[in-house]
Order: structure tokens, then sequence, then C-alpha cells
């Protein structure tokens, strides 16, 4: 299939470009203010997030613990150690921020509709992969800011943990809780208008990838680097796909899990979330002029899985 068929992917590659040619219209106090209306727009997303969020389905998954273990332990344990390992190695070989946004990606938790979507259309164990899923993201709201500031001071990025928690607390996870509170007020109004919905969540990621290329382009952190640095990035995230679909088939044969379990620990455990991993980034890189590189790998990995 021609991924440049999905008109998201076109618009995510004009966003970028948009960023570079005209700096000035999409920096965070440019001529559309992105800076305010994306951080209004992440807390209306993860609202929708938590009125989507189905507690039956959530429940219906919780039976299987060593999938679920093999799954978030895949996504937060597999993935960081292969991070943090390259982060380290590649230090005279590619400039922190690039480092920076590998490990980023790592420690990013999985997608919930691309990894669910997957997991039926392959006939998988659709529950386990709701239940894992949406836990994912969850957990990642914690366990993805303490992984970044594990490495931030060599990625030249300075966050404080608990500010950097208690701000995602208050700009993601307190509209989750509120959105899932309303949820029987808003579900049928959802439901009705899934589209225009699904494509809220889209447009917040097109304004932050828009606005982070913007600053970047602005300051001027491109020209610091060489295409072959550029090229070894998307080498890097395609080797890093290729490893953790092998360890999780392969785990999951040992495991001697049946093929629709096996299917979702794949899917669930290899998929990385661009939806929350933009806000994610909005909020520990806020004021970063290097935000549109240190998202870059979550981009070109976004395309590949």
């Amino acid at each position: 299939m021609n991924i440049f068929r999905d008109p998201f992917i076109l618009l995510m590659i004009s966003c970028a470009v948009l960023g570079f040619l005209v700096p000035s219209l999409g920096k965070s106090d440019g001529l559309l203010q992105l800076g305010l209306l994306t951080k209004l727009g992440i807390s209306l997303v993860f609202f929708i997030h938590g009125a989507n969020l189905d507690r039956q389905k959530l429940i219906s998954g919780l039976k299987r613990v060593e999938l679920h273990g093999l799954i978030q332990a895949t996504t937060f344990v597999f993935f960081p150690l292969v991070g943090l390992v390259a982060f380290f190695l590649l230090e005279d070989v590619l400039p922190p921020p690039l480092r920076l946004g590998l490990f980023f990606l790592t420690a990013l938790p999985s997608t919930v509709s691309s990894s669910v979507a997957m997991t039926a259309l392959a006939k998988g164990n659709v529950p386990v992969a709701v239940f894992n899923a949406t836990l994912s993201g969850i957990i990642g709201m914690v366990v993805t800011p303490l992984l970044i500031a594990f490495v931030s001071a060599s990625g030249g990025t300075q966050i404080s943990v608990l500010d950097a928690i208690v701000d995602i607390a208050l700009t993601l996870l307190l509209p989750f809780i509120v959105g899932h509170l309303a949820r029987p007020l808003l579900i049928n109004l959802i439901a009705r208008h899934k589209k225009v919905f699904s494509w809220t969540d889209r447009g917040v990621v097109l304004m932050i990838i828009l606005m982070s290329f913007s600053n970047t382009t602005a300051a001027g952190i491109w020209t610091q680097f060489a295409l072959t640095q550029l090229a070894l990035t998307i080498g890097l995230v395609i080797m890093l796909l290729v490893a953790v679909f092998t360890f999780t088939t392969m785990i999951s044969r040992l495991m001697n899990l049946p093929q629709e379990d096996e299917v979702a620990a794949v899917f669930c455990g290899s998929t990385k979330s661009l939806a929350n991993g933009a806000p994610i980034a909005n909020i520990l890189f806020a004021g970063s002029p290097s935000l549109g590189i240190i998202l870059l790998p979550v981009l070109i990995y976004h395309q590949l899985q």
C-alpha cells in the first residue's frame, strides 16, 4: 500500500516543510500563536481520549497477566534499554538532539488506535490489545518523563522530573479523567461524529509538528547537521523496528502463546504513539529550539510502523 495515499501523512510532511520555509508563521509566538493553541488542543484531545475509554473492554482484557507483562516490558524495558545503548554508543556519531530524539522514541508508550486496529485486522486478541494500549498510555505519562530525565543532562536538555510530571498530570491526565467521567454524556455525540473527533487528535499533532519545525528552523538548528547524520538516523529507526518485531515474535513463541495472543503482543509491543508522543515532547522540551530534531525519529518511526 502506498503510504502517501493517507492524507494525514501528506499533511505531516507539508507541516514539516512549511516549518522549514516559513518559520515565522508557525513559531510558538508567531502569527498563528501555536504555543497557546497547542496547549489547549492537547488538553482537548486527552479529554476526548478519556471519553472514548470503554471500561468494559478494558476489564475484559485483565486476565492475561503474563501477556500484559510481556507487552509492557517490551514498551518500557526492552525498548528503552536499546535506546539507552544507542544513546551512549552514538555519542561521537550523532549530535545530542538526535540522540535524545532516538531515546525519546524508545521511551514512549504504545499507540492506541493503530495497535488495536492492526491486531483486529490480523485476527488477534483485541481485548488484550485495548487493555495494553490504554494502560501503556497511562503508564507513559509518568514513566516517559522519568526515563527522559535519566539521559536529559547528557542530551543537553535539562528537565525537572517533578515539574514535568505535574505539568503532564494537569495537561494530559486531568482532562483524560474528566473526559472519562463525562463519557455517559458524550459517548453518543462522539460516535455520531467519529471522523471529526479523530481529526481533532490529528490536528493537534499537525500543529505541534509545524510549531516544532518552525522553532527549530528559526533557531538555525538544522544547519548544524549533515545529511549523513539524518540518513543514519533513518537507518537506526528502521533497525529498531526490525529488532522489536523480532524480539516480540521470538519471546511470544518461547512462551508458547496462541496465535491471537502473539499478534497482540507484536502489534502492542512494537508500536509507539505519535498522538501521545508529540504532546509529551511539547511539555518535556517546552522552549527548546531543538524540539523539531527531537521529534524527527518519532515521525520516521510513525511512518514505518
